[in-house]
């Protein structure tokens, strides 16, 4: 297992930001539960950095040292409000554990949720470790016509895989998060890696499909597959090394077409810097736009076929027949 201390010491420098201010902001559509897309507003907030050094994480890089100071993300979440165009859902993504209070101090919550009122539904993010009281706490400062949505990284369910990314969890800290929080009302989004590190092509598509099989059996609504990407300085040794190698596209289309056959809740493919894992400029844009109309639909569409694809491995596309 990769050490933190190798973790850290590969990592550049991080980005300047300011605690009064999220880092960015933007409306999207996304399809909803209704089967409808629906705008979003997703702001990226400025807080403490996540206590837990998961190997493939890059969202260290807009993060403060420090614990957030108090009166910050309220502040943060009205003036990009202030600039947004209306939207029925809201994500408050913060690089970090929404309920961890270095990151978002406690006392804030009441004038969050005044900020949040006029949404539909909450959307934040959370380390399953940390889903203790303050998720209750929160909740109930929401409107009865709210969803609190709580979005936790499951990543694998690969049991060296999930331990080597360091992210201090098991599948069972997984599954007793989830559970709990639909018991108690929220809903519950996971993100999924295809293909994170010590797995190969083929491997990485099953493991993606068999963890997000699991998602949904402990309760999951909505799951977004991310590619595990290099960026963070040591993915960059993993790639040298050779523990780590990046996806490609064709295995990220195969997952989302298996996964919404089995018409088990919404999954949607994480497209951020994704011509990265093409290696075929000619169909890539198609492809992107495949992608995009099946996240907004849900529905799955016949595959780009492009003769200037490269060929296939055997094991792969046995995986994709």
């Amino acid at each position: 297992m990769i050490s933190e201390r190798r973790i850290l010491a590969a990592r550049p420098a991080k980005a300047k930001v300011n605690p009064w201010r999220a880092y960015a902001s933007l409306v999207e559509l996304e399809c909803a539960a209704s089967g409808v897309a629906e705008p979003v507003a997703t702001l990226f907030l400025t807080n403490s950095e996540c206590r837990f050094r998961c190997l493939m994480c890059d969202l260290w890089k807009h993060t403060l040292d420090a614990p957030t100071p108090p009166g910050a993300i309220p502040e943060q979440i009205a003036h990009a409000l202030s600039h947004l165009p209306p939207a029925r859902h809201i994500k408050l993504y913060n690089s970090g554990n929404f309920f961890d209070p270095r990151s978002v101090p406690v006392e804030d919550y009441p004038a969050i949720a005044a900020l949040v009122a006029s949404f539909d539904t909450v959307i934040v993010e959370n380390h399953p470790r940390l889903c203790g009281p303050n998720v209750e706490r929160f909740r109930r400062l929401l409107a009865s016509h709210q969803t609190l949505e709580v979005a936790l990284g499951l990543e694998t369910v690969h049991p060296e895989a999930l331990a080597a990314l360091h992210k201090h969890l098991t599948v069972d800290d997984y599954a007793t998060a989830a559970r709990r929080l639909v018991a108690n009302g929220c809903a519950v989004r996971s993100f999924i890696l295809l293909r994170p590190p010590l797995l190969d092509e083929p491997s990485g598509i099953e493991w993606a499909l068999r963890s997000l099989a699991f998602a949904f059996d402990c309760g999951t609504r909505v799951a977004a597959v991310i590619p595990t990407r290099a960026g963070n300085g040591v993915m960059e040794q993993g790639m040298a090394e050779g523990w780590f190698a990046p996806p490609n596209l064709r295995s990220l289309e195969t997952v989302l077409d298996e996964s919404l056959a089995w018409e088990r809740g919404r999954v949607f493919a994480d497209l951020w810097d994704l011509e990265r894992f093409s290696d075929c400029p000619r169909c890539f844009p198609e492809r992107l736009r495949r992608l995009e109309r099946i996240n907004l639909t849900q529905r799955s569409e016949p595959p780009i076929v492009c003769g200037s694809c490269p060929v296939l491995d055997a094991a792969t596309r046995n995986n994709t027949e």
